[in-house]
């Protein structure tokens, strides 16, 4: 049985697993995979670590649980799902950070993916732009009760997904200082239609799993606000934390 290539896991190593948390950060796959552990009272194996993918196996109530980062953007988001979905994972949800863009959200709330503004290239290869990229309707209720459970603030709503951090966020803090015409003015035109926030990988979750007949979701921490441009080591670290509990949390309900 040979590995799938990208992550050099196979299905022998995934031991049946059917879903898989996706952090963007490899380093957050060992985070996640330990908080199931101390949760749950078992244990957790490093499965693989190949350029941006590194994978664990964990278990919540009988159910073994996949672990894969995706790095960051679209590109590698689409390898991941598409190798993870080759070996037999039928449910996606990715865990990451955003910035929200609506007044109303606190650093350190989660928010809830129920469609993405794609923003992005690789969807378009799975999906045309006509296409919604939308959360499954069962991960999206799972993730609610999960935050709920966890005991976090969370809303849910329309997320922007962008190819990139820094323009496409209509980013004034970049090299070049300049954002091109196509993006100035496009935050006060979203925070006008109601979408939450920013971040660079939901779109492609949610086109891929809702194009292949999968299941998506997408539950990102509060971790900067419009207007604020530096992260600070404090905010990270409770976007994380908040987030991490929500979606183990959130598993449960999908076993």
């Amino acid at each position: 049985m040979s590995n799938v290539y990208h992550l050099d896991i196979d299905k022998k190593k995934i031991q049946g697993a059917k879903i898989a948390l996706l952090p963007g950060d490899p380093f957050r796959s060992q985070t996640i995979a330990g908080k199931i552990s101390e949760t749950y009272g078992t244990v957790n194996e490093k499965l693989a670590w190949k350029r941006e993918f590194c994978t664990y196996l964990a278990e919540i109530k009988g159910k073994k649980i996949l672990i894969t980062s995706t790095g960051i953007g679209g590109p590698s988001t689409s390898i991941a799902i598409d190798e993870l979905a080759q070996l037999g994972v039928g449910t996606f949800i990715r865990v990451g950070t955003t910035g929200a863009i609506q007044d109303s959200i606190n650093i350190g709330d989660v928010i809830i993916t129920s469609g993405s503004v794609r923003l992005d290239g690789a969807s378009t290869h799975y999906a045309p732009i006509e296409y919604p990229a939308v959360a499954h309707y069962e991960v999206l209720n799972a993730l609610v009760e999960g935050a709920k459970k966890a005991k976090v603030g969370y809303h849910v709503g329309i997320t922007a997904s962008s190819d990139t951090f820094y323009p496409g966020e209509e980013r004034k803090d970049s090299f070049a200082k300049y954002v091109l015409r196509r993006f100035q003015g496009s935050t006060k035109e979203l925070q006008n239609l109601h979408v939450l926030n920013y971040e660079m990988e939901s779109s492609t979750v949610l086109t891929l799993t809702a194009s292949m007949g999968l299941r998506g979701g997408c539950i990102t921490g509060v971790v900067n606000k419009t207007g604020m441009e530096n992260i600070t080591k404090e905010c990270l670290k409770l976007g994380e934390e908040n987030v991490i509990k929500a979606a183990v949390a959130a598993v449960e309900y999908l076993l």
